[in-house]
């Protein structure tokens, strides 16, 4: 305190009550965040002694990451610090987010000793908005159920449902999931794939068929064939006969197989797990080794 009886501060002084350096409350104060109350007859900067509390907020609020234009509006009354705290929330989870992202690319990329190119391409795909990911979701569900009214509505609805979008704060396995899911459904032989299986359930539906009713063959299928297989039943062996029979009946065995076939690929079941991941839950029971015995079984007795 300058001994003028005013109670002003110089810089200086002001430094040594604060802590903080003398080149620092000089910056912050030709930035307009700490104005000095008035200037000595020489010119140097006097503060009052209120500019120790001030400092200590300013000091507070770039300590939590504000700029010095935020903090500047805080001091000079045009917002509150509530307002600054919630837009700097906001702006903090963006930057989380973005980490995230990047974070999950990263290590997709040591994963997989990707290249260069393929980097790019993850990157694009991990940063692109709800927008652009709805947009590629929905020409999915477009390739593949478009123009087939007489497939089982029930599974257009778990299709769709099963491609959630990510969360708003997705973790680096669920960016790291969408990554590899939007790869996969924007591939053309996947596309034509999953075509293929739903114009299967489409060509003989009729308009009165029930929803669901593909969804109640492959709960029986499954059961079937977990029970032969617990049995120790071969594909080749005459009782497989006798639980093809009990699953299909008198239908055309070589177009049963056709069916089957396109449903038990590899990248199938990967799109299960996948669509599970990215929702944030367990995948569901991909049933392969059932799968597989019926197409075994198929394959050894076609005529039945």
């Amino acid at each position: 305190m300058i001994d003028d009886g005013t109670g002003l501060l110089t810089i200086g002084q002001l430094s040594r009550n604060t802590g903080l350096s003398v080149r620092t409350i000089r910056y912050w104060s030709d930035a307009g965040v700490l104005p000095p109350a008035t200037r000595s007859s020489g010119g140097y900067r006097l503060y009052d002694a209120a500019a120790v509390a001030r400092l200590e907020l300013v000091r507070t609020l770039r300590e939590l990451g504000l700029g010095l234009e935020d903090v500047r509006r805080v001091m000079a009354g045009e917002t509150t610090v509530a307002e600054v705290a919630a837009a700097h929330v906001a702006a903090l989870d963006a930057q989380i987010r973005s980490l995230k992202v990047t974070r999950a690319v990263l290590s997709t990329v040591a994963r997989r000793g990707s290249t260069a190119e393929e980097m790019t391409l993850m990157n694009k795909l991990a940063r692109l908005s709800a927008a652009e990911r709805k947009r590629i979701i929905d020409d999915f569900m477009e390739e593949t159920f478009g123009g087939l009214d007489t497939a089982d509505p029930d599974i257009r609805t778990r299709m769709r449902f099963s491609l959630a979008d990510l969360p708003d704060d997705p973790t680096s396995e669920q960016v790291d999931a969408w990554v590899e899911l939007a790869e996969l459904i924007q591939d053309p032989a996947f596309r034509a794939r999953m075509r293929k299986m739903i114009e299967f359930n489409a060509v003989d539906r009729g308009p009165d068929l029930p929803s669901g009713t593909s969804l109640w063959f492959m709960s029986r299928l499954v059961q079937l064939a977990s029970e032969a297989r617990e049995r120790g039943i071969a594909p080749e062996s005459p009782q497989a006969e006798e639980v093809l029979g009990q699953l299909l009946g008198n239908a055309d065995r070589a177009a049963v197989l056709d069916r089957m076939e396109p449903a038990t690929h590899t990248e199938l079941a990967r799109f299960r797990e996948l669509t599970a991941l990215v929702r944030g839950t367990g995948p569901l029971p991909a049933h392969r080794e059932e799968f597989a015995w019926v197409v075994a079984a198929l394959r050894a007795q076609p005529a039945g």
